[in-house]
């Protein structure tokens, strides 16, 4: 399933998404906090083997939110989230569906003016770091963060030759 995602090095804790999200919805489903000077997201990871969902008593939660004629209040899903990203209010759980009612997608990637929520697939980004580390591997990948006239990366036939002294 899909999932928020929230750049901590373009987020510059505005709170424009948790104020859209607000007013979309009676609450916020998403939240930022700041931690050591940057910001970060706490908000529904729509896990697996969901904990909130396996401990609901009354199945209001699900892979798709939370069914306020189910919820009876007990709170359970939240003190089961390993995120803290359930929300409860009014003795009502909530949590991010990624505004699934909504035709235009989540409303906090909209309000973002720095860009810096996006909807991701984590198989995706699994397999985008798998070919990236690959890349790395064979010496075909240049990081743009270690630009140099040295050769960063050694193929693997040099590695072979190459003789460590200490």
């Amino acid at each position: 399933m899909e999932k928020i995602s929230v750049n901590t090095n373009l987020c510059d804790g505005c709170m424009n998404c948790v104020n859209m999200c607000a007013s979309v919805h009676r609450v916020s489903r998403i939240n930022i906090v700041e931690y050591h000077s940057s910001f970060y997201s706490i908000v529904c990871q729509h896990c697996e083997n969901a904990p909130c969902i396996k401990i609901c008593p009354t199945e209001a939660v699900t892979d798709e939110g939370v069914d306020s004629e189910k919820c009876i209040g007990c709170g359970l899903c939240v003190m089961a989230c390993p995120f803290g990203a359930m929300i409860f209010e009014a003795n009502i759980a909530e949590k991010c569906d990624l505004c699934a009612e909504r035709e235009e997608g989540p409303a906090c990637i909209r309000a973002c003016t720095k860009r810096a929520i996006s909807v991701v697939d984590p198989a995706k980004v699994k397999s985008k770091n798998q070919e990236k580390f690959l890349a790395k591997m064979a010496g075909l990948y240049e990081s743009d963060t270690k630009k140099s006239s040295f050769v960063n990366v050694i193929t693997s036939q040099a590695r072979a030759r190459l003789v460590l002294e200490e």
